[in-house]
């Protein structure tokens, strides 16, 4: 089951919602037949057990009550926070055990467990997410590696406040009569984000294919650094048709041969323009390598210059 993005329940309803923090990890599907054994599955279905070998436990400590349960795995800065950065090094490595298990000691994951679908020998999918969670919550699993974080109904607008100061990805809020809809991106869970914006220059843009044929499928970002522009990322959502039919105007015009980046991306397609243009971006968090992450397209800038952009 997967959430919609989405603002937050009005005052009126919000005793009918229940609100989780929002971790930024690996979506993952629980397998516990009971025999002490666990096995991991990824959204496309993909067996990633090995490549997380200090969640083997996770058997045992439920002992012998068959499960399903939904989670996600994570990896912790030194400040406590879900760094998606740091998994990036632990997925991938389920065809190495091997390398798994060293990789493992450096950056521990954490498996977060938020619901339960199947239990004993009930399904619970049909069950409102009030039963589920207090079906989750019976089993007792705090472990060194895994755990059931708290929930608290309503109040989603203080939670989503603590959540930004703590540096944390965000909030979701769950209908508490709902029932799990496997497979379906549901309006029953609500996403929502903690954005930061900054102002960004457009040196490029990757074309669009399809319907989006001769029209900007995403742009290529940049900010002044030490007088060069230097590549922050791309962006390819956001806007609306009217936006990207003004934006492909302005960048045929604008359109050069060379990279105005220094060094120049390696994006395929890219097609290449003077940086003039300025945008705000609204973004979740900076990477080590200096790349927006989870980029969306707020509106041009017109009151701000190239050089402004630092």
């Amino acid at each position: 089951m997967l959430a919609t993005p989405g603002s937050l329940p009005a005052p009126a309803v919000e005793d009918r919602w229940a609100v989780e923090t929002k971790h930024d990890g690996q979506r993952a599907t629980v397998y516990l037949p009971g025999d002490g054994s666990v096995l991991l599955r990824s959204r496309a279905g993909l067996d990633i057990t090995p490549a997380y070998p200090e969640l083997r436990g996770l058997g045992e400590a439920l002992g012998g009550v068959p499960a399903v349960l939904d989670g996600e795995i994570v990896a912790y800065d030194g400040n406590g926070r879900p760094d998606f950065e740091r998994l990036q090094s632990r997925m991938g490595l389920a065809g190495s055990p091997a390398r798994a298990a060293q990789v493992a000691t450096a950056v521990p994951a954490h498996l977060v467990l938020f619901d339960a679908t199947f239990l004993a020998t009930e399904n619970l999918t049909g069950r409102p997410w009030t039963e589920r969670r207090e079906a989750l919550v019976s089993l007792g699993l705090d472990g060194p590696s895994w755990s059931v974080p708290g929930a608290l109904v309503g109040h989603g607008a203080q939670a989503l406040e603590h959540t930004r100061a703590a540096g944390l990805e965000g909030i979701v809020c769950k209908a508490t009569g709902s029932p799990y809809e496997p497979g379906v991106r549901s309006r029953s869970w609500i996403k929502i984000r903690n954005v930061r914006t900054v102002d960004a220059i457009v040196g490029g843009w990757i074309p669009g294919q399809g319907r989006l044929a001769g029209l900007p499928g995403a742009l290529l970002l940049g900010q002044y650094r030490d007088g060069e522009l230097r590549y922050i990322g791309n962006v390819g959502t956001g806007w609306s048709d009217r936006q990207r039919s003004d934006l492909a105007a302005l960048l045929t015009v604008a359109e050069v041969s060379r990279s105005p980046f220094s060094p120049a991306p390696r994006v395929a397609r890219a097609r290449w323009a003077l940086p003039r243009l300025v945008g705000e971006v609204g973004y979740t968090t900076w990477t080590r390598a200096g790349l927006l992450r989870h980029p969306s397209w707020h509106r041009l800038r017109p009151d701000l210059a190239p050089d402004d952009i630092g």
